[in-house]
């Protein structure tokens, strides 16, 4: 396998999801002035999972041929899962915290996603973590305690940076899980899960009596769910088929640096002093964490190979 082909997909696909998330938390910022969080996160899935729906659909419509292999009972287990963890209780705990945290600061603390994924990754399913990554999880760790800390608060810490912190940790566990079915076909993965995700929060939102926006803001929210989420899960589940959830997560680690870059763009302010000692150390912890090579032998655990790739791109390493 040549160093090119093996560029043009898993870390490629990677970037792409990073791309479209990252723009995701400072747009999300704009709209969340006029939109409760849990209603807004709904709209976000369900924007996700009925654009890729009408993908789907066109697709059987033209006569395209399936290539990719179909979800059964067996994905159910994970589908939840991740449906619950990264589909429900994520983005609720995102757009809280978004709420009273600066969009540029809050893109960088969801860099504790690439933390739990690796760690999660290691510890419950005993995916390989090299020396590189054993070294980034604290420098990362660091930062995040210095985004996160208050001394105007009671105990020092800031719950609204507390609560991105935790939705990077249950979006950790969702790619963990999701590494699981990635040999399915990525569009039906993405489609149940922002349907899923998108239909319980809608029910916690209506059950909370959360006001119903202009119809304008939901157009707005659905569109934006479709482009920044359903999109970005279709590409993080190709490179998941590629690189593992530790590795796909390392290059994921963009997406906080360009939420932050387009986070100054549209808001026209400076992030505070922390945030600037606190961005060296992310950049150092992802460099690091992205610098690991994919050349040892490891396992892929309970990974069904039934979808449709190039073997010597999935291959090119010994398992």
């Amino acid at each position: 396998m040549s160093a090119t082909s093996w560029w043009a997909h898993g870390p490629a696909f990677a970037l792409a999801a990073a791309l479209l998330f990252g723009v995701s938390t400072p747009v999300s910022k704009l709209l969340l002035g006029v939109i409760d969080p849990v209603l807004f996160a709904s709209f976000l899935y369900l924007g996700s999972g009925l654009g890729l729906l009408l993908v789907l659909l066109a697709g059987k419509k033209k006569g395209v041929p399936a290539r990719e292999a179909r979800l059964d009972r067996r994905d159910l287990p994970w589908l939840l899962g991740g449906i619950a963890a990264g589909g429900v209780i994520a983005p609720i705990m995102l757009l809280a915290g978004l709420r009273y945290v600066p969009a540029a600061t809050a893109s960088l603390l969801l860099n504790f996603e690439i933390v739990a994924t690796a760690l999660i990754a290691s510890l419950v399913f005993r995916e390989y973590l090299g020396r590189q990554a054993i070294l980034a999880i604290p420098i990362i760790a660091a930062a995040g305690v210095v985004l996160s800390w208050d001394p105007a608060g009671g105990n020092g810490l800031s719950l609204a940076a507390a609560g991105i912190v935790l939705a990077g940790f249950f979006w950790g566990i969702d790619n963990n899980l999701t590494r699981k079915i990635a040999g399915k076909d990525p569009v039906a993965i993405a489609t149940v899960k922002g349907l899923g995700a998108g239909c319980g929060s809608l029910a916690l939102a209506l059950f909370f009596h959360a006001g119903i926006p202009a119809p304008g803001v939901i157009a707005a929210a659905l569109a934006v769910g479709f482009l920044t989420y359903g999109l970005s899960i279709v590409f993080f589940v190709h490179s998941l088929r590629e690189l593992g959830a530790a590795r796909t997560s390392a290059y994921f680690a963009a997406a906080p640096f360009i939420g932050s870059v387009v986070s100054v763009v549209l808001f026209s302010e400076l992030p505070g002093l922390r945030f600037f000692i606190a961005l060296p150390l992310f950049l150092a912890g992802a460099y690091v964490l992205a610098r690991e090579q994919h050349s040892h032998i490891h396992r892929h655990g309970e990974f069904v190979h039934d979808h449709s790739h190039a073997p010597e791109i999935h291959h090119g390493h010994e398992q």
